[in-house]
């Protein structure tokens, strides 16, 4: 099946132009300009309206279907009546010991169910959940809450007698061990939430006091083999479809607001438990959809990690245990991920659940309201100042000018520098005169690896595409030398071009490689290479193995660099100047003859003329600099 059956299959109206075949985008509304193009030869497709979303027929079903790669494989297969090998995990045992211990979680969430709804001890968190936090029986069991009996040894007890170790229940997290020996329940007289993968796999329990008088409020299960907070997002599993379908995901920071919500219809709410967001979850959450609102309730730890990281001095953001994002972080990996991250605060004294509960509404005028987070920023620095005082100008541009200039784009540059001088009521030439000081790097977070085998002999899914050869290049050259990768993306930023990103390579599986490349930078348990090698799907070794496979001769690094350079250089030109070529079609189309449409194809053209522009400049510039 080529990409054209497939987007015929999947209700997309496609018309021959030329060598191409033209329609409306399927990934997000529109019924004015039919912007979405196939090139039936490289079997690949663009949007060149709204989403800007491309890729090859992989891509299409992936994110038609919200599915991962090798389920996209799998759909194509059975449509096309090819058999594929089963997929056989390096060691079996260890998969087995897994599944072992998420039964185990499954039990256990059955037992602290049974306990919430069917015992005496259980009715008085019944009541919290029901009378205080308005949620349903439905919801209840849709979220299979439970209630942890208040005892030292009731969980403990429970499962020894069903066959389980206490070193199971220790794995999973479900007793803690005593200083002076032997083991208690970790849980105790707390309303119980099963937190799951984005699978819907068991990975262990979010839990919230019922007496006031108990410490932390909150409390998750600990770091296990099953379990780590940094690449779960609560309700995920809920949500997938919902934030597809509404092209938006919602982050706030309880389970309980993720519940609410969902009840009341906002399906598409996640909560990163009481942590601050990591990149991992990111790009979790842009597998359904590039928009993120952060939904921050305005005195919370939330809004305080997002303004974090203005000032100097870091010392308060070196945590081991737990990664804090700011401002330039958010900033940061908004431009790497391609995605769109926004801010919404919250009406004073009201979580989200409170506000969906008094008004709905509201919760979607607030949402619908989300800023930018350089303009969120800048208003939440002004609210706290009398921005008359000229120390307090001063203070706030101090603070603002170090954001802006991370932004990779010269235009939205020019654009918050206005803002901020309109806001602050200065003179914007004033703020072109603030030095910016080195910007401190971002804290590492740790994240643990799946194990893979090394796969077995598989036909390759390629898609053969002109410059196929450079883009294996590309990549051989970063798994060969990881540390170029942050390098190479300084580089590009410096000729105003964007980081290294899907957009340069037509094949989903070397989209795959190159995020396992950018996440490998992001860990400090395995190095580099070895992180992408261990990580790397089986359904996509057989592209990696022909990259790996392209040995570099020995070079300097900046020979290297060079190379890299050259090579992005020359298939960013080739793209952009056949998509300058549909587009001019685009324009003379009579179905695009409305100034309406006119205009969003001229801005786009506008856009990708001034992209080809930033390349000839810098690759004038790299010649004349080899030339010295």
């Amino acid at each position: 099946m080529g990409i054209v059956e497939l987007a015929e299959s999947a209700g997309v109206k496609l018309r021959r132009s030329g060598k191409t075949y033209t329609g409306f985008c399927p990934f997000h509304s529109n019924t004015k300009t039919p912007a979405f193009v196939i090139w039936p030869e490289s079997g690949t497709w663009r949007c060149f309206g709204e989403c800007g979303e491309g890729g090859d027929i992989f891509k299409f079903v992936m994110k038609k279907e919200g599915v991962e790669f090798k389920d996209a494989l799998k759909i194509l297969a059975e449509r096309t009546g090819v058999t594929l090998a089963e997929y056989q995990p390096q060691a079996p045992e260890q998969k087995e010991e897994y599944q072992r211990l998420r039964n185990l979680l499954e039990e256990a969430a059955t037992f602290y169910r049974h306990h919430l709804v069917s015992t005496e001890g259980g009715s008085v968190a019944l009541a919290y959940l029901m009378e205080k936090r308005k949620i349903t029986r439905d919801t209840i069991d849709r979220f299979s809450l439970g209630f942890a009996p208040n005892g030292w040894d009731s969980t403990l007890t429970h499962f020894k007698t069903k066959g389980y170790s206490e070193s199971d229940l220790l794995d999973v997290g479900l007793i803690t061990e005593r200083e002076s020996g032997g083991y208690y329940d970790k849980f105790r007289n707390r309303v119980m939430i099963p937190i799951r993968t984005e699978d819907g796999k068991m990975a262990g329990f979010g839990a919230r006091i019922l007496d006031p008088n108990d410490i932390p409020k909150f409390m998750n299960s600990p770091q296990t083999v099953l379990f780590d907070k940094s690449s779960i997002l609560f309700g995920l599993n809920q949500a997938k479809k919902p934030i597809r379908s509404a092209d938006q995901a919602v982050i706030v920071e309880g389970y309980l607001d993720v519940i609410a919500l969902h009840q009341a219809g906002f399906s598409n709410a996640v909560s990163p438990m009481g942590t601050a967001i990591t990149e991992t979850q990111i790009r979790m959450l842009k597998k359904f959809s590039r928009k993120i609102i952060l939904a921050l309730d305005p005195d919370s730890a939330g809004q305080k990690a997002v303004m974090r990281g203005l000032e100097s001095a870091r010392s308060s953001m070196d945590s081991e245990d737990e990664v804090r994002f700011d401002a330039h972080g958010l900033l940061r990996h908004e431009h790497r991920l391609s995605a769109d991250l926004r801010v919404a605060s919250m009406p004073d004294g009201l979580d989200p659940d409170e506000v969906v509960e008094k008004n709905p509404d509201l919760w979607r005028q607030l949402v619908a309201s989300a800023k930018p987070v350089v303009e969120y920023v800048l208003d939440t620095l002004i609210a706290q100042q009398d921005v008359n005082d000229p120390k307090n100008k001063s203070a706030i541009v101090t603070r603002m000018i170090p954001l802006i200039e991370d932004l990779p784009d010269p235009i939205q540059r020019d654009a918050y520098r206005q803002m901020v001088a309109r806001k602050v009521k200065v003179d914007e030439r004033s703020l072109l005169a603030i030095k910016v000081h080195e910007k401190p790097s971002l804290p590492r977070w740790k994240e643990k690896p799946v194990a893979q085998n090394s796969g077995q002999n598989k036909p390759s899914t390629l898609i053969v595409n002109g410059n196929e050869n450079v883009e294996i290049t590309i990549l051989a050259i970063l798994l060969q030398n990881p540390g170029l990768l942050p390098k190479l993306d300084r580089k590009l930023s410096e000729s105003n071009l964007q980081s290294l990103g899907w957009q340069d390579f037509n094949s989903t599986e070397m989209h795959i490689i190159l995020s396992l490349l950018q996440r490998s930078l992001e860990q400090d348990q395995l190095e580099l290479s070895k992180f992408v090698e261990v990580n790397v799907p089986d359904e996509v070794r057989p592209m990696y193995q022909r990259i790996v496979g392209q040995r570099q001769a020995n070079s300097l690094e900046d020979r290297l660099l060079d190379e890299l350079l050259r090579s992005i250089f020359a298939i960013r030109k080739d793209r952009i100047k056949k998509e300058l070529e549909q587009i001019s079609y685009l324009m003379k189309d009579p179905d695009n003859a409305t100034p309406a449409k006119l205009s969003d194809l001229s801005g786009v053209m506008q856009a990708h003329s001034m992209q080809l522009k930033n390349l000839d400049d810098a690759r004038k510039k790299m010649t004349e600099y080899r030339q010295k």
